[in-house]
C-alpha cells in the first residue's frame, strides 16, 4: 500500500468493519481500496488486484437509469463527488459481470484532510427495493 494521509488510512479502517460494500478512491477516482462485501462486485478480493485506475474497475459494472438504459458517468454520485467534493446520493440500477441487474443505492462522500486538502472520496452501497 502506498503512503496516504491518515485520512484515508481511517477511512479503510471503517470500510473493513462495515458489512455494506465500501469503495475508496483517490481525488481522480482511481480505487485505492475495496473492503471485502465488495469483492462480490469484482469476484475477486482486494488483495489479489491491490489498487485499480479508474479506467479499469469502472468497466466491472454499468449504471443503469430507472428505465435500465446506460446513464453517463457525471450521473453517479461518486463521480458528482470527485467534481463537487460533496456527498451525493441516487438509487439506480447496475449490471454485474454476470449481466444481473439489481437494484442499488449509493452514497457517496469526500474525505478532507484536517487541513481542508480534498483527499478523495468513499462511495457505499448497498441493494434495495425502494423506487
Amino acid at each position: 500500500m502506498a503512503a496516504y494521509e491518515i485520512e484515508i488510512i481511517l477511512n479503510r479502517q471503517l470500510a473493513d468493519c462495515l458489512s455494506i460494500p465500501v469503495f475508496i478512491t483517490d481525488t481522480i477516482g482511481n480505487l485505492i481500496y475495496y473492503n471485502d462485501p465488495a469483492e462480490k462486485i469484482f469476484g475477486t478480493n482486494f488483495e489479489d488486484t491491490g489498487e485499480m485506475p479508474v479506467e479499469t474497475w469502472s468497466t466491472i459494472f454499468k449504471p443503469l437509469d430507472e428505465f435500465r438504459a446506460p446513464m453517463p458517468p457525471e450521473q453517479l454520485p461518486l463521480v458528482k463527488t470527485l467534481n463537487d467534493q460533496q456527498p451525493h446520493h441516487k438509487i439506480f440500477w447496475i449490471e454485474s459481470m454476470k449481466g444481473l441487474a439489481e437494484k442499488i443505492a449509493v452514497t457517496s462522500y469526500p474525505i478532507i484532510g484536517r487541513a481542508g486538502k480534498f483527499l478523495g472520496a468513499v462511495a457505499i452501497f448497498w441493494e434495495t427495493n425502494e423506487i
